[in-house]
């Protein structure tokens, strides 16, 4: 919200400067952005009125001229502008001047000829339009001798510019900051003139009806104008209009915006001649309608858009922007103006569905006080009086059903004190809540306060001792140690295990990453999820950064992919990395948040295949923990090679997906390596982790090992003759380990050869005997269920 100060002190006498207003604000609780001086950057340059012009003796290019700028004697300059002639009143950089940019002004000579100083340009005094102006900055006749520029030019006009926090939407005008000035400086402000004369004999509702058909509207009003008299705004609306960031554009416009800016309450002005039925009607659009605003863009409309229409044709969209079917034009003769309250949460949705804010919508979508439509629109009706715009048509309509009222608050004075630290007399809290137009009476130690329709953010206790003390000085109130139990703070379990996973997949040579969440649609379709899969139901988002960050991802394949290509179209050769993010699948009651679930993703590619990946696997499962814990071969899974990919299972639970990437795949991302990535439910890990390690002491018995050495079927697995092993060998069965595999010459075709090492250790010294005995078992059921062969 930008303030000029010279518009602020219509309405508040104080005598500071912008800065010393500024920082006073400050502390009461208004947050200053900046405070923009237009010619801070300006000193010692005033007017001056060329006397006489000559050739200089030795320059072709330049003159010497004598300038009056009322001192004692005329000064003589040196230039090489063309543009001037004698008569001509320029500002002047005396000796010692400084311009915008640092540049500082002495006295020299030019081509032997003394000169005294610089006449300048437009340009060298920082205040040239986007057009380009040639030469000297020629001033008006009769611009006073002698004068500091930034008098004569207004750039002394300061600009405070705060930002207004969304609770206080009665400091978005020039008034609302006057009083908030008069209660930090302890001073009182005045209201704008409201009063004004019905000339025109005629009644408005005589010549138009208005019906408001939803509950969206709170308050409606609207006055006519007839004989209008389009035209340019007086210099003074138009300059504080611009010291507020609008453009002028007539005079019944500048009204409207003059008055939104002045009280905070939006207006808008229609052209009588296009509401050809007589009647307004406010009611919400129709779906799929389309309508084309002010700024001449069509836009299609949705049923929660608020619309202003002339019977069945659109003239406006409430509170955001009117119609380029209904704007004020040059030969506009009658007006009707508009003041309305709109509700704010359906102004910022409808904002935010057209892509389409404004300074009106800005102000509506933080609840605009009612009662204040009635003030705006009689302002804005003096000031067509004032200007000699219309003759004003007599009579309001105003359609108010549910009227904003005043409400009560009673808090105790020595509350406020206990909660802010102080001890304010509750007579200073009195005056300090009065001054904001909190009337306030104080019955023994109570405050009873009426707060007015245009605080709506003062409701519960805390927002009046926040009022007292913004008012008292937050820099008066003392410093307090605080009063409480420190306690120690820590990492939950999930986070111990997070650090846990980090820490053992680095040490394993993995590098980690950090991934977006979103991705883009057809990042699906790159890693093969099938049509009908329950991966493609994502939660999609409303307001995306873009295409490729539309959606929540479902899966986390697509996020190493692009990783893993974009570090291979780098020419890294090889690359191991991790994410430990979450997907998102949607809930099937939609009015809850998706399911949220831990992932983490390994991708791989270079001197590695899918054993590498397994053991890394491995070696988390191992650090966690984790028993009961199998691979089992898995060849649905599109987005992998049918035949190297297996599931991870915990307790027959299947927890992630490793093996290596199909090729086509790869190929949609690029890469010509071969890719191995895993996709591990962290969830089902955490739940089975067990971190608690317990003290196993060393064997007090001698081990005993058997090497075996099997042909088996090509299609078996290695888990499947572990787990006989271990269901045959019961407790005796300490270790298995398989050293060998093997597919040659001495192997017939469709079969290959596994080594294991088998170790047996008991609670006492085992003999050969008892060993066999377990040992032939495990051969005769690996042959019955297998069957396997001893080699």
């Amino acid at each position: 919200m930008k303030v000029p100060v010279k518009w602020l002190k219509d309405y508040v006498d104080i005598n500071l400067s912008p800065s010393e207003i500024a920082d006073a604000l400050t502390l009461s609780g208004s947050n200053v952005e900046e405070v923009i001086t237009s010619g801070d950057e300006i000193k010692n340059v005033v007017t001056g009125k060329i006397l006489k012009i000559e050739r200089h003796p030795d320059a072709e290019k330049l003159v010497v001229c004598q300038i009056d700028v009322a001192q004692s004697e005329p000064i003589q300059i040196v230039t090489g502008a063309d543009n001037m002639k004698e008569g001509d009143i320029v500002p002047v950089a005396l000796h010692g001047s400084e311009l915008p940019g640092g540049v500082k002004i002495k006295k020299g000579k030019l081509r032997g000829i003394p000169s005294n100083g610089m006449m300048c340009s437009e340009e060298e005094l920082g205040i040239a339009s986007e057009e380009h102006v040639h030469g000297l900055m020629i001033l008006p006749e009769g611009t006073p001798i002698g004068k500091d520029i930034k008098e004569v030019l207004g750039l002394e006009n300061a600009v405070i510019d705060f930002e207004i926090t969304s609770n206080r939407p009665d400091c978005l005008s020039i008034v609302g900051m006057a009083r908030e000035t008069a209660a930090t400086f302890g001073l009182t402000y005045r209201m704008p003139n409201v009063d004004f004369k019905s000339d025109y004999n005629g009644k408005i509702e005589d010549e138009i009806k208005v019906e408001v058909k939803d509950k969206l509207c709170r308050r409606y009003m609207a006055r006519m104008i007839k004989n209008v008299k389009i035209a340019p705004s007086p210099a003074w609306i138009e300059e504080r209009l611009m010291q507020s960031g609008v453009r002028a554009i007539n005079n019944i416009v500048d009204i409207t915006n003059f008055v939104m800016i002045e009280l905070g309450q939006p207006m808008h002005a229609f052209d009588s001649r296009e509401i050809t039925t007589k009647k307004i009607v406010v009611e919400r659009a129709k779906e799929g309608e389309k309508f084309t605003t002010l700024d001449n863009i069509e836009r299609t409309l949705n049923s929660n858009v608020l619309n202003i229409k002339d019977s069945d044709s659109t003239i406006g969209l409430a509170g955001i922007m009117g119609g380029l079917n209904s704007e004020v034009k040059d030969d506009t003769t009658e007006i009707i103006f508009e003041s309305a309250t709109f509700d704010g949460l359906n102004i910022r949705t409808s904002s935010q569905y057209l892509a389409l804010r404004t300074e009106a919508s800005g102000r509506y979508e933080k609840d605009l006080d009612p009662n204040l439509a009635e003030l705006a629109i009689n302002r804005a009706c003096e000031l067509v009086e004032e200007l000699g715009a219309g003759e004003i048509v007599q009579g309001t309509i105003d359609i108010y059903p549910e009227k904003a009222i005043e409400h009560t608050l009673e808090v105790d004075a020595n509350w406020i004190n206990a909660f802010l630290g102080t001890d304010i007399p509750k007579q200073d809290m009195k005056e300090y809540l009065d001054r904001l137009e909190l009337k306030t009476k104080i019955n023994g130690d109570i405050l009873s306060i009426t707060v007015p329709t245009f605080r709506n953010d003062i409701n519960i206790r805390e927002d009046v001792a926040e009022e007292v003390a913004r008012i008292y000085g937050y820099n008066k109130i003392p410093t307090t140690v605080i009063k409480s139990v420190s306690t120690k703070g820590g990492k939950n379990k999930k986070q111990h295990l997070d650090d846990k996973v980090i820490e053992t997949l680095l040490s394993s040579g993995l590098n980690q990453g950090l991934f977006y969440s979103f991705i883009s649609p057809k990042a699906l379709d790159s890693v093969l999820i099938p049509k009908d899969s329950s991966l493609r139901n994502v939660v999609k988002i409303k307001n995306p950064l873009g295409e490729d960050f539309s959606i929540m991802r479902t899966t986390a394949i697509p996020s190493i992919m692009e990783a893993l290509s974009r570090n291979y179209a780098r020419n890294n050769e090889e690359v191991k990395l991790f994410e430990l993010g979450k997907i998102y699948l949607p809930n099937a009651d939609i009015s809850k948040l998706p399911d949220e679930r831990n992932i983490l993703t390994i991708g791989l590619y270079g001197k590695v295949d899918y054993f590498d990946l397994k053991g890394v696997i491995e070696n988390l499962i191992n650090a966690l923990g984790i028993t009961h814990v199998s691979f089992v071969r898995e060849s649905s899974n599109a987005s992998f090679h049918p035949g190297k990919t297996a599931n991870l299972l915990i307790r027959k639970e299947a927890a992630g997906t490793l093996g290596e990437i199909h090729p086509d795949v790869q190929d949609n991302y690029g890469i010509d390596e071969k890719c191995y990535v895993a996709e591990i439910n962290l969830d089902i890990l955490y739940r089975e982790a067990v971190m608690d390690k317990k003290y196993k002491s060393l064997p007090k018995f001698p081990a005993m090992s058997r090497d075996i050495a099997l042909l088996v079927d090509d299609e078996i697995l290695s888990s499947q003759i572990e787990e006989i092993i271990i269901k045959q060998g019961g407790s005796l069965v300490e270790n298995i380990k398989l050293f060998d595999v093997y597919k040659g010459k001495q192997v017939p075709e469709g079969k290959k050869s596994m080594a294991y090492s088998i170790v047996y250790r008991a609670n006492k010294t085992l003999t050969d005997n008892e060993v066999n005995k377990v040992h032939d078992k495990i051969l005769r059921s690996l042959e019955y269920n297998l069957g396997a062969q001893l080699r």
